[in-house]
């Protein structure tokens, strides 16, 4: 049922209407905030999220006459779809660097690896090997694997006790836990910024901007109008939510499929697969 009456005539109701749906505008903006408590935590499970920007939506799509929209609540709707394109974009900027992080985390894994194969191998060069990864790794680390190369057998507690630490720390650079649990925040934010930009900005680039100070016009025929709606409708970035919609994701999931690759396909073979 449409939320107007047929006539268009602005009256009590449609005024509360509207202080209504500024007000769930509102409550959006503040779910989609970064340092707000009550954010947003999975697009699928937060049916209130849905309901608020189902009802914003028909309302611009439902107003009867255009040309008359409240510029209140069009600033506000506006404002919404420009900051929910800014959060997005710093998303994007967050996961791509912990996408970063995470390959240079698999890199000094493997590095690590081949140092701890060195100490216990007593190879001649691994007091140097050592030492080139020293400036990466933390102290504790060093010195683990320092007395490991000079341990006489590996059946001392020392030596058992610095290769299990070694090891606890190239798992943890692996399954980089904390990154994953950052990327799958971020995703699920990114999911609804990308939803309002869906939703709510195709049903805004419909309205005409509001113009300051304008006089009453004159009725006008239906081609009129239509001339009107082109000459004045405003392109809330479309071509920036298409990019995003058709670039940026698909590079991120490219991105983190590409790294979890490179992380489950060695794991097989040496029989950690069931510790991930």
């Amino acid at each position: 049922m449409s939320l107007f009456s047929k006539s268009g005539i602005v009256n009590v109701k449609m005024v509360i209407t509207e202080e209504k749906i500024l007000s769930n505008i509102d409550k959006v903006q503040k779910m989609i905030n970064p340092n707000s408590k009550k954010q947003i935590i999975q697009l699928e499970d937060d049916a209130f999220f849905k309901d608020l920007i189902g009802s914003i939506k028909t309302y611009l799509l439902e107003y009867p006459k255009k040309k008359n929209f409240p510029s209140s609540v069009y600033k506000a709707a506006y404002d919404l779809v420009e900051y929910a394109t800014n959060q997005f974009e710093d998303n994007t900027k967050q996961i791509e660097e912990l996408i970063r992080q995470r390959e240079t985390n698999i890199s000094l894994a493997g590095k690590l690896k081949g140092v701890l194969e060195s100490a216990q191998n007593k190879d001649k060069d691994w007091k140097e090997n050592v030492k080139g990864i020293s400036g990466e790794v933390s102290e504790d680390i060093v010195e683990s694997l320092n007395a490991i190369g000079r341990c006489k057998t590996d059946k001392s507690e020392n030596y058992i006790n610095s290769v299990k630490l070694v090891n606890a720390r190239i798992s943890n650079l692996e399954s980089n836990l904390h990154i994953e649990i950052d990327m799958e925040r971020i995703e699920d934010r990114s999911k609804a910024l990308s939803y309002i930009g869906i939703e709510v900005a195709e049903a805004l680039k419909e309205i005409p901007a509001p113009v300051e100070n304008a006089i009453e016009e004159t009725p006008t025929v239906s081609v009129e109008e239509d001339n009107y709606l082109t000459e004045t409708r405003v392109d809330v970035k479309p071509t920036l939510w298409q990019r995003i919609k058709n670039t940026k994701i698909v590079r991120i999931i490219r991105n983190i499929t590409k790294i979890r690759i490179r992380i489950d396909v060695p794991a097989l073979p040496e029989g950690r697969g069931d510790n991930n």
